[in-house]
């Protein structure tokens, strides 16, 4: 179940991607994006409520959870760019950052290490929290979610006081993109030692 919802969370977001790019400057399509928007950031935090009600965690399950991640938020972060909305810059550094972060945890899994949970690749406690904590995970949420609400809802005909809350909304994003930035470098920072050779010790614990 967790899983499915990790994946309809995409399916919604393409739905709501769809509608802005294709109905532009029609306020009830993009009512319904917005709604469709808040609906899938939402399901975020669903999969892993569920996933922890009905002990289905597993690393499959993880690796799902930040893929999704990934697709739902450079989609919005490419979608803006291309609407004109937000630079390029923003998509460029996301993206970049993601792929960084993704190839040294795709190395990490290899030795049965995950993102986050009990056996996070993050051994110092400082890089643990930035990158795992629930308070810094909920944090980020909550800022790519603002920005980006904040930024379609300054696109709809309808929006009162659209320049203010388009003001608002990219200076939310300028934060988001920061944040995304900060989140993803104790990842770096902890990557030396997933490629030094390890002793008999090291490999039977690991």
């Amino acid at each position: 179940m967790a899983n499915f919802i990790s994946i309809f969370r995409v399916l919604v977001m393409f739905v709501a991607v769809y509608l802005i790019y294709t109905c532009q400057g029609n306020a009830i399509a993009y009512t319904w994006a917005l709604i469709l928007t808040i609906i899938a950031f939402a399901l975020d935090g669903v999969d892993g409520y569920v996933a922890r009600k009905f002990h289905e965690e597993s690393k499959f399950g993880a690796l799902l959870d930040i893929m999704g991640d990934r697709i739902v938020e450079n989609t919005y972060w490419i979608l803006f760019a291309v609407m004109g909305w937000l630079s390029i810059l923003f998509p460029l550094i996301a993206i970049t950052r993601g792929f960084i972060t993704d190839t040294i945890r795709s190395a990490a899994m290899e030795q049965g290490m995950t993102a986050f949970g009990k056996t996070s690749m993050q051994k110092n406690p400082i890089c643990l929290f930035i990158t795992g904590s629930k308070f810094m995970r909920i944090s980020y949420a909550v800022a790519k979610v603002l920005a980006f609400v904040l930024i379609i809802t300054a696109q709809v005909p309808v929006c009162p006081n659209r320049e203010i809350v388009g003001t608002i909304g990219f200076w939310a994003a300028v934060f988001a993109i920061v944040f995304c930035v900060v989140r993803g470098l104790p990842v770096v920072i902890e990557a030396k030692y997933l490629f030094e050779p390890k002793t008999e010790e090291g490999k039977e614990n690991a």
